[in-house]
């Protein structure tokens, strides 16, 4: 799971919706509650999209893994059949075949157990984002029930109180975004030329071939 999607979670899960009123003058705290809730909202929906991928993710890996043993294991008949009939030249081309297959055979399985990890991680962070929104959503009531009485005084002030009100919301709201917003992941990309360990990797993977061969003839 991408990184900056972690934090997010983190910070929505960390802070409480009074919190975020607490750490600013907001003459309409309830506007910035309900800031809050709406970012919760979103976080829940943009797991939702990575656990979708993730099961999408699992789904292919497990179908490839599946439809490489099943192609191995045709190809182990075909090897016995090249053998009994002579044919090294065959047998030779479907072993480097099945080589090729057995090293993608761990990565694939990796991949699905991955892809578990994952899918049982987010549908935890769905959980706990739930369980922050309810808790957000009774702190929201809570406060507009012990301050029912006084909520008009906030807005029936002069323009000019009017007009500061509405920019401590806006700041309100602009400081809780930037503290649940999306974090930058860096990546780099790295390379060497690698054409002699290549041509040597290709020595040693024929070489092996010719001894798995010899190993099959031999009934071994």
């Amino acid at each position: 799971m991408r990184e900056g999607l972690i934090k997010r979670i983190s910070r929505l899960i960390s802070v409480s919706a009074n919190a975020v009123v607490d750490s600013v003058e907001a003459a309409a705290p309830e506007s910035v509650m309900e800031q809050a809730i709406r970012d919760v909202d979103d976080a829940i929906k943009d797991v939702r999209d990575q656990l979708g991928k993730a099961e999408a993710s699992k789904y292919l890996n497990s179908r490839t893994l599946n439809e490489e043993k099943t192609r191995h294991k045709r190809l182990a008949e075909q090897i016995t059949i090249a053998v009994n009939k002579g044919r090294d030249d065959l047998a030779e081309v479907a072993i480097a075949k099945q080589m090729d297959i057995e090293v993608q055979l761990p990565i694939l399985e990796k991949a699905i157990s991955e892809n578990n990890i994952e899918i049982k991680e987010l549908g935890s962070y769905i959980l706990a984002l739930q369980g922050k929104k309810r808790e957000m959503r009774e702190q929201l009531q809570e406060f507009i029930a012990v301050n029912k009485n006084a909520r008009g005084s906030v807005f029936t002030d002069e323009y000019g109180r009017d007009r500061k009100s509405k920019a401590q919301v806006e700041q309100a709201t602009d400081a809780f975004n930037r503290a649940v917003g999306n974090t930058a992941i860096s990546t780099f990309d790295s390379g060497i030329d690698a054409s002699k360990l290549a041509e040597l990797e290709e020595f040693a993977r024929n070489n092996r071939v010719k001894e798995r061969l010899a190993k099959i003839k031999s009934g071994g």
